[in-house]
């Protein structure tokens, strides 16, 4: 169906600080378009850049971008995935989490897109803790993990010694100026944009209007009542288990039913033995169990027609009175 947009996403190994950024296209000179971008949001400088094996990583236009820049670039090994653990994490935890599953196409969804992770960056990196794996130790076929104490990639970036005076400034006061709950609702209202280009067909585009923050506030009091808030989730529709097999009983469904109906107390048995006995070399005794769910179903429509259908008719009757 042609191009649609694709995420960047860089994650830091040591802190957890993620960035996304959409790509119009894949395109290698694109790419180095948009790196530079998120190295100028970025609250310390790139030192290094560990990709996977996709073609629009590793060709010349990247590998020369690094040199200049002197960024070490390297790769994971190929036919192994799990390299790419940190950033796979980030994929399903951040981006299909908050953007969903809708195909996304054009400069307007693009657009959108990047208007909702640069809200994203601000609500994952500073008010999302997340667990970071200590030690890793195997007994055997058992293995036992230990973590640190979840820590938001803010946190961990001011407890790290490594981090220079200067970043420690500028992210204290990035954080002094944050509301969690603000970015919630401009994180939500980007969703619902995008959601409404990716589900437009032809029709011409409406600008809704951003909620109050107290509108937000009071909605988030009865929000959990309706299960899933966020608009780009999509609920999967139950699978209805139909028939695999042709109905062996199609020609004589009605002929059973009005068996069961004028004596509802034969067995599946009996009413089985009676269509043997009427149409020879039919309907082997293999059918019984079929005939035995179907028993069960009508038994059990009969029941409620008796209880139900009969309490429809009965006159209200006042217990305090003969």
């Amino acid at each position: 169906s042609g191009s649609f947009v694709q995420t960047l996403v860089l994650t830091d190994v040591a802190s957890g600080w993620t960035e996304c950024a959409p790509l119009l296209v894949r395109e290698q000179k694109l790419l180095s378009e948009v790196l530079t971008e998120l190295r100028r949001r970025l609250p310390f400088d790139l030192l290094g850049f560990d990709t996977d094996n996709d073609s629009v990583f590793l060709n010349e236009t990247v590998r020369d971008y690094c040199q200049e820049a002197g960024i070490a670039f390297t790769r994971c090994r190929p036919y192994r995935k799990n390299d790419q653990a940190f950033v796979e994490q980030k994929n399903g935890a951040v981006v299909r989490r908050i953007v969903g599953y809708r195909r996304l196409e054009g400069l307007e969804a693009a657009a959108a897109l990047a208007q909702l992770y640069a809200t994203v960056r601000l609500f994952v990196n500073f008010f999302q803790p997340s667990f970071k794996l200590a030690a890793k130790e195997r007994d055997g076929a058992r293995v036992r993990k230990r973590y640190h104490r979840p820590a938001t990639p803010c946190q961990r970036l001011l407890a790290d010694p490594r981090t220079p005076e200067p970043v420690r400034a500028a992210l204290a006061q990035t954080y002094a100026r944050l509301d969690p709950v603000r970015l919630l609702s401009k994180m939500r209202m980007a969703q619902q944009r995008l959601v409404d280009i990716a589900d437009r067909s032809g029709t011409p585009s409406v600008v809704v209007a951003d909620p109050s923050l107290d509108r937000f506030l009071s909605g988030l009091r009865t929000a959990w009542k309706e299960g899933e808030i966020r608009p780009t989730a999509q609920a999967k529709p139950k699978q209805k288990r139909g028939r695999r097999r042709p109905d062996p009983f199609a020609l004589v469904t009605k002929e059973l039913q009005a068996w069961f109906d004028e004596e509802p107390w034969r067995t599946s048995s009996e009413l089985l033995e009676r269509l043997q006995a009427e149409r020879p070399g039919q309907y082997p005794d293999q059918l019984l169990r079929t005939l035995q769910r179907r028993l069960k179903i009508w038994r059990k429509e009969k029941a409620h027609a008796m209880v139900f259908g009969a309490m429809q008719f009965e006159p209200a009757i006042d217990p305090m009175t003969n």
